[in-house]
């Protein structure tokens, strides 16, 4: 079982995921990811043939967050559910423009520290 987000794998770039790959991807299993859905209403995965559930990228990072804050943060399932609701966190998914805007910030406030002593 992974044990800190930086054991996660990458993401692929695919448009839905089935729930194995997600338990892979986010180290959940899937038993508890069923149990999600029905806790999280931010969790909106499609349902096609034969009730198989089919999971977007943004719900895969959305089961990430739910897990760190779940089992990380020591949050409650209560608790967790508040944390997204407040502020319209994980409302939408994030653009790429966004994370690179945030990374090139972090790389400049890295630049302007590092060897400045």
């Amino acid at each position: 079982m992974l044990t800190s987000k930086a054991d996660l794998p990458a993401i692929p770039s695919k448009r839905y995921f089935t729930i194995s790959e997600v338990s892979e991807l986010t180290g959940v299993k899937p038993h508890v990811l069923r149990y999600w859905e029905q806790e999280f209403s931010q969790l909106r995965l499609v349902k096609r043939r034969g009730n198989r559930r089919y999971y977007q990228h943004h719900e895969v990072l959305l089961v990430r967050r739910i897990r760190g804050l779940l089992y990380d943060d020591g949050f409650t399932i209560q608790g967790a559910r508040q944390r997204l609701g407040a502020g319209g966190e994980m409302e939408r998914p994030i653009t790429a423009q966004e994370v690179r805007a945030e990374l090139e910030a972090i790389l400049n406030w890295l630049d302007s520290g590092i060897g400045k002593q």
